[in-house]
């Protein structure tokens, strides 16, 4: 076991070295986990204890903070990751701000300048431009159009003890 865990370090430290080449930025480049592919654009800084698992990409000028999960994942350029998030099979635009401690679950797709704050989770659902998701409240199988703010509390309850039904959310809408 100990030789196993010297030789993920090493590799650890590899990878980590080849992006710190390409320009990426580190906080502590001994505490981030590669399990997996990480691209990254340009200017891109990551701080400790960021895990990235599965295929991962960053966009140019991304913040990766503190304590973040991002697995099989697409991080628009210019977009923040406050700490603490967990975000697994989703895709977000440029310019987005996660968190902290929000969730994206598979199937989360953010378009460009989309905010999700804290305590959010965002499952199966696409949010378009300019859109906020600012604090306390799940998004799940839902559309929510451009331009949309939603208030702290919300859910979007869409089963019927049967079947999930989409819920829509048109443009310019204050919830």
């Amino acid at each position: 076991k100990q030789q196993l865990a010297i030789a993920e370090r090493a590799l650890q430290a590899r990878l980590v070295h080849q992006l710190m080449e390409q320009g990426v930025g580190f906080a502590d480049p001994a505490r981030v986990d590669i399990r997996g592919e990480l691209t990254c654009g340009k200017d891109v800084f990551i701080d400790v204890n960021a895990v990235f698992e599965g295929q991962v990409s960053l966009g140019d000028r991304t913040q990766i903070e503190s304590n973040n999960v991002i697995r099989d994942s697409i991080i628009g350029a210019g977009s923040v990751i406050h700490s603490n998030c967990h975000i697994e099979s989703a895709s977000m635009g440029n310019d987005c701000e996660i968190g902290p401690f929000a969730r994206l679950r598979p199937g989360a797709e953010l378009a460009d300048k989309v905010k999700i704050g804290n305590f959010v989770e965002v499952k199966k659902s696409t949010i378009a431009d300019g859109s906020k998701v600012s604090h306390l409240s799940y998004i799940g199988d839902a559309t929510v159009g451009a331009g949309v703010n939603i208030g702290a509390g919300t859910i979007t309850c869409n089963y019927d003890g049967v079947n999930k039904h989409q819920t829509v959310i048109g443009n310019k809408v204050f919830i």
